[in-house]
């Protein structure tokens, strides 16, 4: 399994702001939201928790594979793309439910697993 760039792994806790998470159904139509209870649980997994999804929670259940864009308190702009898992219980699940605030339902975690990154348009990964 591919592992986040040193670059973005800094890049990413010193985000500012949500997190876009974009994914596609199964006719290719885009689908982005933003998510704010996000963490990076290592250099290879990002987890979104599942608090709201709705046409974010078909794509994925459709196979999907997934975007995270962010950007830093400086500015920069990082994408994150991946497959993405869906878990309900678990290792991850129980990471999730850890940090995702008590008001949150947490349904489930959105495991994307790191398959490229970016910084704007250069590829790092």
């Amino acid at each position: 399994m591919a592992v986040l760039p040193e670059k973005v792994s800094k890049a990413w806790e010193d985000r500012k702001g949500p997190i876009i998470l974009s994914t596609t159904d199964k006719n290719g139509n885009p689908n982005a939201i933003y998510a704010t209870c996000v963490s990076k649980y290592n250099e290879e997994i990002i987890l979104v928790a599942n608090n709201y999804f709705s046409k974010t929670l078909e794509n994925i259940l459709s196979g999907s594979k997934g975007s995270i864009l962010f950007i830093t308190k400086d500015g920069a702009s990082y994408q994150i793309k991946g497959s993405i898992e869906y878990h309900k219980e678990g290792v991850l699940f129980e990471d999730m439910k850890k940090w995702n605030p008590e008001e949150h339902p947490g349904h489930a975690a959105a495991a994307l697993k790191v398959e490229e990154a970016y910084k704007g348009a250069q590829k790092l990964l």
